[in-house]
């Protein structure tokens, strides 16, 4: 019954999260159906991966040592899912970085890859891709111990640091998420800035602008606006998975395996945290660099004394 429980509030806050986001972005900062979409499937994807790796496996490796979760199965499935949660984060915000780049930089394929349904079958498909990859995941373990015929615990199979073809995996892996990921992105913003540098001298010099003037321009705006979007998101990805990077590097340069010292150990979970922190500030960034977003927070904020001066002014004298 407890299982059950869980699963159906599991369940819940995600279609929760889900039908307030889109309704959030769609209708209230008035963004594109496309834009939409990749914002929602990300946030979903954050929202899985802090349920998977903060809740379902810190959380109870500290304070819930010999719960159900304990069941090698069941931590061995878990294992599954919060690495397929994490990648599904981090692709999907590669897709939008790509998906951003075309909307600025690329105006005659534009058309027809920023819409709705090709934002949906990308994401569907990395969805789908990046479960299969982290299915093999479920075989890098073994029951940590045995109560009762019962297996507990999961344990990683001394051959993943020696096999060649888990070590391969290991490495294709940590390619897939986060080092590609790292070089599409930073390639992907440096195009984005050279195109937006460009345009924006074409545009004065066709706009008949010298350096001292300064005239309004709603496309080169807009642009602007997309490109705060597109680099907060990014920029905030590759500072917060770094250490991360740091860490596989010099895991495989020094070729320790599992045999952790107690400051190696410290700087391997720093670099966990600060990957976790990355799921939890990413919707908060997608709120903020949106204008109509920080309109109603100003507005929140100078309610209470609008209020009181409106009383103080209509009170008679």
């Amino acid at each position: 019954m407890a299982v059950a429980d869980l699963l159906a509030l599991i369940n819940e806050v995600i279609l929760n999260w889900i039908r307030l986001h889109y309704f959030y972005w769609a209708n209230w900062c008035g963004l594109s159906t496309c834009t939409t979409r990749y914002l929602v499937a990300m946030a979903v994807a954050d929202l899985l991966a802090l349920i998977n790796e903060v809740i379902l496996y810190w959380i109870r490796l500290h304070y819930f040592y010999w719960s159900f979760l304990a069941i090698y199965p069941v931590c061995s499935v878990n294992d599954v899912l919060r690495y397929a949660a994490t990648d599904c984060s981090v692709w999907f915000t590669v897709a939008f970085t790509f998906d951003r780049f075309v909307a600025i930089c690329c105006e005659k394929l534009k058309t027809k890859y920023c819409t709705g349904k090709t934002a949906a079958v990308v994401l569907a498909t990395a969805g789908v891709l990046f479960c299969l990859k982290n299915i093999p995941r479920y075989f890098t373990q073994k029951p940590g111990t045995i109560i009762d015929n019962m297996p507990w615990l999961c344990a990683m199979v001394a051959s993943y640091y020696t096999d060649p073809g888990w070590v391969a995996y290991d490495w294709t892996d940590t390619v897939l998420t986060p080092l590609l990921p790292f070089a599409v992105i930073l390639l992907l913003n440096a195009l984005t800035v050279r195109h937006i540098i460009v345009a924006s001298r074409v545009r004065k010099g066709l706009r008949g602008e010298s350096k001292g003037e300064n005239r309004s321009d709603p496309e080169m705006e807009s642009r602007r606006r997309s490109m705060v979007l597109l680099f907060t998101i990014s920029g905030s990805f590759i500072l917060l998975w770094m250490t991360v990077v740091v860490d596989f590097v010099y895991y495989q340069i020094t070729g320790i395996g599992n045999n952790l010292n107690e400051s190696q150990w410290i700087f391997t979970c720093v670099g966990y945290l600060l990957r976790n922190l990355s799921c939890c500030t990413n919707t908060f960034i997608y709120a903020v660099t949106q204008s109509k977003f920080r309109e109603q927070v100003k507005s929140a904020v100078k309610y209470p004394l609008t209020s009181v001066l409106r009383r103080i002014n209509k009170s008679p004298s």
